[in-house]
């Protein structure tokens, strides 16, 4: 039997993802028809960007999943036409992407790259940093990404806290959660890494009482999702010296729009949302393999929770 997908993302992605999901369908002997207007009621599986056109999913009578091209599933999750399986995008070339960017800028802050770039002026400075072992990182969500990129950091050397809403235990980890896990997780961070989901119980988390927390001149970098932070909080704990530096590479609004405060402050880098991204052959993979699952009456991979909200 044939599988009837229906590829709703916009014309920009179907250029891209349609042969390496061909690909991946036909590796895994999964006959499907691949089409970006099949009728709603025909429908067996929609892959779906947040984004796309199709916001209502009443008329797709017969589907059984819709399977995201996102990580992030904040403005779906909540739609209350949405009745079907929602699972997510978790794609290895995605995590290592996140794993490069989260590890480089994190490696960039604790040897101080910075100031030797500025400091081309003359003047020998030969202090050196201290290692990894002696530098302490947390990382505050333990999902896919936050794991992976606490497992990379702690290889290096560095003393890695994670903490999570839900009580986890990762092998080689200090893993904590709750209130009193994140005020402990925040205490104890001179580098501090962003990868929560936003959800309702997460946005403006890291308000003024719990920036207050990080110990004076620690760091932050957040890849996760800009509403985490307070911004105007955020601000004023970078102007006082409290924070010595935030990398940012997601925001409230985006683009960042050029007046924003964060452009021109001395101790902000913006990044432009490029830490990581779905690459279209590996999160092939991962669409084909849900898609054979569920003609094989498998549980699919990566279900969200909709009361949870990732």
């Amino acid at each position: 039997m044939t599988a009837k997908v229906l590829f709703a993302a916009g014309t920009e992605q179907w250029a891209i993802y349609e042969t390496p999901l061909r690909r991946a369908l036909d590796r895994l002997g999964v006959a499907a028809r691949l089409a970006t207007d099949l009728p709603p009621e025909e429908v067996d599986y929609i892959v779906h960007a947040p984004d796309s056109a199709v916001q209502d999913f009443t008329p797709f009578t017969r589907a059984r999943a819709v399977l995201g091209l996102w990580a992030g599933v904040e403005s779906i999750v909540g739609n209350p036409t949405l009745r079907l399986p929602l699972a997510r995008m978790v794609d290895r070339g995605l995590t290592q992407g996140m794993v490069e960017y989260v590890t480089g800028h994190v490696l960039r802050h604790h040897l101080g790259m910075d100031a030797h770039i500025l400091h081309q002026d003359g003047v020998w400075r030969p202090a050196a940093p201290p290692l990894a072992h002696d530098r302490r990182v947390s990382v505050l969500g333990l999902g896919a990404l936050g794991a992976a990129c606490a497992r990379m950091l702690s290889g290096i050397g560095f003393r890695v806290t994670g903490w999570s809403r839900r009580p986890k235990d990762i092998a080689g980890l200090r893993c904590l959660s709750g209130e009193d896990g994140l005020r402990q997780a925040l205490a104890e961070a001179d580098i501090l890494v962003l990868l929560l989901p936003l959800t309702p119980a997460t946005e403006n988390l890291l308000d003024a009482g719990h920036l207050a927390l990080l110990p004076r001149g620690a760091v932050i970098v957040n890849p996760g999702r800009g509403a985490l932070i307070d911004d105007d909080a955020l601000l004023a704990a970078l102007d006082s010296g409290a924070l010595c530096h935030a990398t940012l590479d997601v925001f409230r609004t985006e683009p960042l729009p050029p007046g924003h405060p964060f452009w021109a402050h001395p101790r902000v880098t913006v990044t432009p949302h490029i830490a990581s991204q779905t690459r279209p052959d590996t999160a092939a993979e991962v669409i084909a393999e849900n898609i054979r699952r569920g003609e094989a009456g498998e549980p699919f991979l990566h279900l969200v929770d909709p009361e949870a909200g990732y």
